[in-house]
């Protein structure tokens, strides 16, 4: 019996022996981490690291915080480029323009208009001339004005001005013919990269972007930046298009600058589908992106726990009352929660809006985790079993020989 038992320790030993050793015997593509750990020449481990785990807010999506996390604008230009109220700019003349002027007097035998008969109407073109490098022009019985970064309306006046006294009752027409000097910059993601004369009238940012034929990338994905001296702003292309105070004027010197980038978000844990997902529209909601991955996993998923993380800047999240005392980045780590067992939660998702590089993750189920517990469990019992069975088995057959 002495001997059963030390045989069956024997075989408990070398099986559990084998197992480590078949283990470090299978197949890798490269080194394990215990190689890899006992290799190093510093270590600094999570243990180590438990005071600098990183920090982050945690909101649950409700209907006080929902109108903070519903518009998918991150940016816009209304604030720093007047938005809608802007006013057409008023183009000034520059150098390398060139100008028409016209001058009316109010009667024939002026300074400019012969005696009556020998011309129709009070008035005389003058000869189309480019305004030089100084940035003047040149007036006959005036001499030279200066016309570079004046409107034509402030040219005109000059001219009266300076003709009143010699001319009878002088009025003058300043037209830019063409102009070098007005001009905006459209490049990127664009049918013709070009620089645009604008119109005297007035032109929006859609208007430049037509006569540069068109984005040429699916609107979704396309980000407009407007520059204009220090100012800068980045848009999307959608939002311009569906928010006219977006749609600003645009000034000479702009650049515009149309880019694509791919708007994702990735979703994992209990969802019908893992992985990066690409935005379908411009304003995904929540409710869309968990229907993008699939919905939530029947056997798995708790629709108690569905959180979506993201870096949130400070200023908005301050909006909100949220105490940020312990977090001190400029864009804080934030994670978003819903109940989707709560029935009003469904008409929450429906508006809170995704951002790009959002995680959205979906937890187990507690009975879940239970039943991966369970398993293991059974596995490792299960093998144990068959080990005693196997030993049982060769205990039986020596007795059968020895009889």
């Amino acid at each position: 019996m002495i001997i059963f038992n030390f045989f069956k320790k024997a075989v408990l030993a070398t099986t559990i022996s084998f197992a480590f050793v078949g283990c470090a015997m299978l197949p890798r593509s490269g080194p394990d981490d215990g190689a890899i750990a006992r290799q190093a020449a510093s270590t600094l481990s999570n243990e180590d690291l438990q005071a600098l785990k990183t920090k982050y807010a945690l909101l649950d999506i409700n209907d006080a915080m929902l109108p903070y996390f519903q518009d998918t604008l991150l940016t816009s230009f209304a604030p720093g480029f007047k938005g809608a109220r802007q006013r057409p700019p008023v183009l000034p003349v520059g150098i390398g323009d060139k100008v028409k002027i016209t001058i009316f007097e109010s009667a024939a035998g002026g300074l400019f208009v012969p005696i009556e008969g020998s011309t129709t109407g009070n008035f005389v073109d003058l000869p189309q001339q480019t305004i030089d490098s100084s940035g003047t022009i040149t007036v006959p019985y005036v001499g030279r004005i200066k016309a570079a970064g004046f409107s034509t309306g402030a040219i005109e006046r000059a001219i009266v001005e300076a003709l009143k006294n010699r001319a009878i009752e002088p009025q003058a027409i300043v037209t830019v013919e063409e102009s070098s000097g007005n001009q905006v910059t459209v490049i990127g993601e664009v049918d013709t990269s070009q620089k645009i004369d604008i119109n005297q009238n007035g032109e929006r940012l859609l208007d430049v972007i037509a006569r540069s034929g068109g984005i040429v990338v699916p609107a979704e994905e396309a980000y407009v930046t407007l520059t204009r001296g220090r100012k800068k702003s980045t848009v999307l292309f959608k939002e311009i298009t569906e928010n006219s105070r977006e749609n600003v004027y645009i000034y000479p010197g702009d650049t515009v600058f149309i880019d694509r980038e791919r708007r994702t978000y990735v979703a994992i844990g209990a969802t019908g589908s893992i992985g990066r997902l690409d935005f379908s529209e411009s304003n995904l909601t929540l409710a869309e992106a968990i229907g993008e991955a699939g919905g939530l996993n029947d056997g798995r998923a708790d629709p108690a726990k569905v959180f979506v993380y993201r870096l949130v800047h400070r200023k908005a999240l301050l909006k909100t009352g949220a105490d940020l005392s312990e977090l001190h980045q400029t864009m804080v780590p934030t994670v978003f929660r819903i109940n989707l067992r709560d029935p009003s939660a469904m008409f929450r998702a429906q508006k809170f809006a995704m951002q790009d590089k959002d995680i959205l993750y979906v937890s187990n189920a507690d009975a879940i985790e239970i039943f991966k517990f369970l398993d293991f469990v059974s596995g490792v019992t299960g093998g144990v079993s068959t080990t005693i069975g196997n030993i049982k088995n060769v205990k039986s057959n020596w007795k059968s020989l020895a009889k």
